[in-house]
C-alpha cells in the first residue's frame, strides 16, 4: 500500500484514533505542566527573586496570555490553510524549550520574557488540535473525543504540582523548570513521527483541498452567531477563576494551612486528577448523549455546573483541613471542567470545516485573555489589597470574592443555550 493510501486510511482505524487521542492528550498534559507548574514554585521563586504577589501573578498569567492570545489567531489561520501536525509539533518544542529557560533566569524581566515565549509556543498547540480531532471523529462522538484530549488539563495540572513540589523540595525550583521543559522536548519527535494528518472536512462533505475563506468572511460568520460569543465569554469568566485558583491554591494551602510543598502537591494533585478528570469525562459523555435530543445541552450542562461552584469554595476555604474540606474542594474541581467537551464541540458545529481552527483560535483568544491574562493577576492583586485588613488570610478572601465570576459564567452559558440550535451549521 502506498504512503498516501496509508495516510488516508489510518484516520478511520479505531485503534489508531485511540492512539491519536492518547498522544495528543500527553502533549496537552505537557502544555499544562509547563503552564501551571509555576504555581507550586511561587514560594521559593518569590524568596530568591524578591517578587510581590502582583508581580508573580503578572508573570504567571498575564505574560503567558499576552503572546498566547496574540499568536493564537494567526496560528489558527495557518492551521486552516496548511497541515496542522507540523504546527502542533513545532509549538510543543518551542514552549518546552522556553519552560526549561525559566530555570535559568535571575530577575523579573528575564522570567517575564521566558514566559512570553512559552505563550508563543502554546498559541499553536490547542486550536489546531481541535480542528484535527473534528476530522478524526464524527459529530456524534466529538464532545467525548475533545473531552478525552482535555484530560491533559487535570493530568497536567496534577503532575505540575506533584512533580513541581517534589522537584523543588529535593532539587530546587530551577531544576524543576529544567526537567519539565526537557521532558516536553523529548516528546516532540514522537509526535511528529506517529500522528498523521487526516483529510480536512471528511465528515462534512467539504473538499480537503479547499482553501479557507478570507478573514472577513469568518468574522462575519461568527458575528452573526450570538451563541459563539456567549460561550466564549462565559467560558472565559470560568477560566479566569480556574486559572487563578490553579495558580494561587498552592500558596493558599501553604499560608492558611501551613502545608509543605510536597504536601500541597499531594493534596492539590489528587483533587485535579480525581475531580477534574471525572468532570471532563462526564461533561463530554452527557453532551453527546443529551445533544441528540436538544442542541441546548452543549451549554446547559456547563451552565448548571458553574452555578453550583461558588458555594463549595465559600464553605471549603472556611473549613479546617480534613475530609469535609477535601470534599468541598473536590466537587468544584469536577464541575469547573465539565464545560470543555460540550462547549468546544459546540464551537466546531457553529462554523464550516474550513473555518474551525480559526474559530477555535478566536474562542481561545477570548477565553485565555480573560482566564490566563487576568486570573492569577486579579487574585494576586486582590490578595495584596486585602493584606492590610486580613494579613495572611488575604488570599483566602480574594478567592471567596472571585467565585462571583462562576455565577456570571453560569448566566452567560444559560443564555447561550437558548440560541445554539438556531446558530449551528447544517452538517
Amino acid at each position: 500500500m502506498s504512503g498516501s493510501a496509508v495516510s488516508a486510511a489510518a484516520p478511520s482505524r479505531p485503534l489508531y484514533r485511540i492512539y491519536v487521542i492518547a498522544v495528543l492528550m500527553v502533549v496537552y498534559t505537557f502544555n499544562f505542566i509547563d503552564r501551571v507548574g509555576l504555581g507550586i514554585l511561587v514560594g521559593p521563586m518569590k524568596a530568591e527573586l524578591h517578587l510581590t504577589d502582583t508581580e508573580i501573578g503578572f508573570v504567571g498569567g498575564t505574560a503567558l496570555a499576552l503572546f498566547y492570545t496574540a499568536f493564537g489567531i494567526p496560528a489558527g489561520r495557518l492551521a486552516d490553510r496548511y497541515r496542522r501536525m507540523p504546527i502542533i509539533t513545532g509549538a510543543l518544542a518551542l514552549w518546552s524549550a522556553a519552560t526549561a529557560a525559566c530555570g535559568l533566569v535571575h530577575g523579573f524581566s528575564a522570567l517575564f520574557a521566558a514566559r512570553l515565549v512559552v505563550g508563543v509556543g502554546e498559541a499553536g498547540g490547542v486550536a489546531p488540535v481541535y480542528s484535527l480531532l473534528a476530522d478524526y471523529f464524527p459529530p456524534r462522538s466529538r464532545a467525548r473525543a475533545i473531552g478525552c484530549f482535555s484530560l491533559g488539563i487535570p493530568v497536567g495540572g496534577a503532575l505540575g504540582v506533584f512533580l513541581g513540589g517534589y522537584l523543588a523540595h529535593g532539587l530546587g525550583w530551577r531544576a524543576a523548570f529544567l526537567v519539565l521543559g526537557l521532558a516536553g522536548l523529548a516528546l516532540a519527535p514522537v509526535l511528529a513521527a506517529t500522528v498523521r494528518e487526516p483529510p480536512r472536512g471528511r465528515f462534512d462533505g467539504a473538499a480537503a483541498s479547499a482553501l479557507p475563506p478570507p478573514w472577513r468572511i469568518v468574522l462575519a460568520k461568527l458575528a452573526s452567531k450570538p451563541s459563539f460569543w456567549l460561550l466564549a465569554v462565559g467560558a472565559g469568566c470560568s477560566s479566569l477563576m480556574g486559572y487563578g485558583l490553579l495558580f494561587w491554591l498552592p500558596s493558599f494551602y501553604v499560608r492558611s494551612y501551613g502545608l509543605s510543598l510536597p504536601e500541597v502537591g499531594n493534596w492539590l494533585g489528587s483533587l485535579l486528577l480525581a475531580g477534574g478528570g471525572t468532570g471532563i469525562v462526564l461533561g463530554g459523555y452527557l453532551a453527546d448523549r443529551l445533544a441528540v435530543r436538544t442542541a441546548a445541552a452543549y451549554a446547559l450542562i456547563p451552565g448548571l455546573a458553574f452555578a453550583c461552584i461558588a458555594p463549595c469554595y465559600v464553605i471549603g476555604t472556611a473549613l479546617p483541613l480534613g475530609v469535609p474540606a477535601y470534599v468541598c474542594f473536590l466537587i468544584p474541581a469536577a464541575l469547573q471542567l465539565m464545560w470543555l467537551g460540550p462547549v468546544i464541540a459546540a464551537v466546531q458545529l457553529l462554523v464550516p470545516a474550513g473555518m474551525r481552527a480559526l474559530a477555535s483560535a478566536i474562542f481561545l483568544f477570548v477565553n485565555n485573555l480573560l482566564g490566563l491574562g487576568l486570573g492569577s493577576l486579579v487574585l494576586g492583586y486582590a490578595s495584596d489589597r486585602l493584606r492590610a485588613r486580613y494579613g495572611a488570610e488575604s488570599l483566602h478572601y480574594a478567592i471567596v470574592g472571585g467565585t462571583g465570576f462562576y455565577v456570571l459564567a453560569a448566566v452567560l452559558l444559560l443564555l447561550a443555550a437558548r440560541r445554539l440550535a438556531r446558530d449551528f451549521e447544517p452538517e
